[in-house]
């Protein structure tokens, strides 16, 4: 990964642009196993959703709806690091390589949940 400024909202989405390509790499790696299957198609829509979700709140009518995409976004990327957690623990994955993925997932759910945060704190 390239190092980013996490001030940036264009930044973001770049990093997450950038995630799901890492992360459709890191599908094709695994093992070809019904369970694997399984669970890579659950990371695969949770993790590229997130940067659909931020693009898509960036044409959101409101700030209250952008706030509910932003919202999505955090959800999916939980739900991520859950299936990146399970592989790798599970033993069905490179675990540097999950590794790498988790602690870039991680990064930006803190951007995403920092933004999350500003937005509450200001009036609607």
């Amino acid at each position: 990964m390239q190092n980013y400024n996490p001030k940036s909202k264009i930044d973001v989405k770049v990093r997450c642009y950038k995630f799901s390509l890492e992360l459709i790499d890191f599908i094709e790696s695994l093992p070809k196993q019904k369970s694997c299957w399984i669970i890579a198609d659950q990371l695969l829509r949770a993790g590229t959703s997130i940067g659909a979700n931020l693009v898509e709140a960036r044409a959101s009518s409101s700030r209250l709806e952008y706030k509910k995409f932003c919202e999505i976004a955090l959800k999916s990327a939980n739900e991520t690091k859950y299936w990146l957690g399970l592989l790798r623990d599970s033993s069905k994955a490179d675990k540097e390589k999950t590794n790498e993925l988790l602690k870039e997932i991680n990064e930006i759910a803190n951007i995403i949940a920092s933004g999350i945060m500003t937005l509450k704190r200001k009036k609607f």
